[in-house]
């Protein structure tokens, strides 16, 4: 948070079935440490009914390596393995090359790095982990520290139905909430509140505009993989089938509706309906509120008077920077500069130029290097009288 009251505000989010962002519980808590984050946890699974053996997914956005040991981001790991110890815990992808990029900067890298994670059998993945070593086997010791249970698609539990390797639905949600983290505390909770509110609505009314059994995501992804899978021809060995060859192979004029059969209960219109018709409800102002009967009384944080104009835009990581440079960089395939000056893309979308590398010249005595504040009487360039 930005204002005048420093606290962090923590966020559960998961995926939806049009493959959307799902807020899932929000809080704010003094600082990021192992036991707010186990107090945020408990509460989460208390609400969604998670015992301690429960098997679910987890994605941590950020992982460390250091002396051999992953650690997770302030805390977090450790939490969740002493609340949810059979979880599947994954680590961002993208956060784990903002760390290689820290040594190892080039593109061949992060290349490998995608390469890698992407894998979908485990020979694959040790025949891409060979190729990586050859290439730099310093690098690739530095990624076997990771066990690879964490970040590769090829080690992957199954329990859940994505196979998403970043934690891209944590970004977006930062970004909706942005402005709300300058407010104090009650106003960014309503902030928040009423985002969600909103947010809920619009996702209806893409519901009532979506046509067929499945979700519009899933249909585009469904279309794609039948245009890829009418190019093979389907021969059964006795064993397991790839479904949607074997069913263009068919006869059947009923064959195009068994496809759906195929496809798993998340990704059906009536599942991302029923996932939406919890709604958040408006609350009565604070003249409503009934009394709080716990006898600790509450005192208002200490309030922190910060250094300088206070910060609005959320901190990026070096791999967000450089993508959209990147992206900018690509939109108009021009790159102008004046004067060794660069052009950096705004939060607008406007270029600004940036004063890196340019001369400057004083006002006051015309010479170059210093402007007219710090300029002490130089007179190189001065007429004569």
């Amino acid at each position: 948070m930005k204002g005048p009251f420093p606290r962090q505000a923590l966020s559960a989010v998961g995926l939806d079935s049009n493959n959307g962002i799902y807020p899932l519980a929000y809080g704010i808590v003094e600082s990021e440490n192992t036991e707010s984050w186990k107090w945020f946890l408990d509460n989460l699974g208390d609400n969604l009914d998670l015992g301690r053996n429960s098997n679910f997914t987890f994605i941590s956005d950020r992982q460390k390596v250091k002396l051999e040991v992953v650690f997770s981001h302030l805390g977090l790991h450790t939490a969740v393995d002493q609340l949810f110890p059979n979880v599947e815990h994954r680590y961002c992808i993208r956060h784990i090359h903002d760390n290689m990029r820290k040594r190892w900067r080039q593109t061949e890298y992060r290349d490998h790095l995608w390469r890698c994670a992407s894998a979908t059998t485990i020979p694959k993945f040790e025949h891409l982990m060979k190729e990586f070593s050859q290439y730099d086997k310093e690098a690739c010791e530095w990624l076997k520290q990771i066990p690879p249970a964490h970040w590769v698609r090829s080690h992957f539990s199954g329990r859940a139905v994505f196979d998403v390797l970043i934690s891209n639905m944590c970004e977006v949600f930062n970004g909706k909430i942005e402005k709300g983290r300058d407010k104090p505390v009650i106003g960014c909770l309503e902030y928040i509140r009423e985002y969600l509110m909103k947010r809920i609505c619009n996702v209806m009314k893409e519901m009532k505009k979506a046509k067929g059994p499945l979700t519009p995501t899933t249909t585009d992804i469904l279309a794609v993989r039948k245009t890829v899978a009418s190019q093979y021809i389907a021969r059964w060995n006795g064993g397991d089938k790839h479904a949607i060859a074997t069913l263009n192979m068919s006869k059947d004029p009923e064959a195009e509706l068994d496809i759906y059969k195929w496809v798993h209960k998340v990704y059906f219109l009536e599942t991302w309906k029923k996932a939406y018709s919890f709604k958040v409800e408006p609350i009565k102002g604070r003249s409503m509120w009934p009394k709080s009967e716990c006898p600790t009384k509450l005192i208002p944080p200490p309030h922190h008077t910060q250094v300088g104009r206070p910060k609005k835009i959320r901190r990026q990581s070096e791999g967000e920077r450089l993508s959209k440079k990147q992206r900018a960089s690509q939109g108009d395939g021009v790159n102008a500069t004046q004067e060794g000056g660069s052009q950096k893309p705004t939060n607008d979308g406007v270029q600004k130029l940036s004063r890196k590398h340019i001369s400057v010249t004083c006002s006051k005595c015309k010479n170059k290097g210093h402007n007219s504040r710090t300029c002490k009487g130089q007179g190189g360039n001065q007429s004569k009288k």
